[in-house]
């Protein structure tokens, strides 16, 4: 069964340590934690890593963040991979479902996440597969 899932989030980021400079770079650690909403209802929490250049715009961050809630009816969690990088201007930004990380009613969940930021509000589109039951 392949679906698409779409909806808005809040999200909170704490610093989990004080950054730390290499070079032209502050590396930090950050704990998130979101509140979804819509298709997903749900709510997370996870890790980033981050590289902030002096460069206006030019960073980089992986995150782990696991998601518990109702994605379509079905309840359950799973665990989304995040890697992006920015610069001049532009954003690549790759979110996946960690194979085999789903439980409950989301066991076997493969996919992909992305995420829009409009006005300041975020929202999501979740393309995702489960196995037939």
């Amino acid at each position: 069964m392949h679906a698409h899932a779409m909806g808005s989030f809040s999200i909170s980021m704490t610093p989990a340590t004080a950054p730390q400079r290499a070079g032209r770079t502050s590396l930090g650690r950050v704990l998130l934690e979101k509140v979804y909403a819509g298709d997903l209802v749900a709510t997370a929490k996870g890790e980033m890593l981050n590289a902030v250049t002096d460069t206006q715009g030019a960073a980089g961050y992986v995150a782990m963040e696991a998601i518990t809630g109702v994605l379509q009816g079905r309840e359950g969690s799973f665990v989304a991979q995040h890697a992006g990088t920015m610069a001049d201007g532009k954003q690549q930004l790759t979110i996946v479902i960690v194979p085999h990380s789903g439980t409950g009613q989301l066991t076997g969940i493969s996919g992909t996440l992305a995420i829009r930021i409009i006005d300041g509000q975020h929202f999501y589109d979740i393309d995702y597969s489960l196995p037939e039951p």
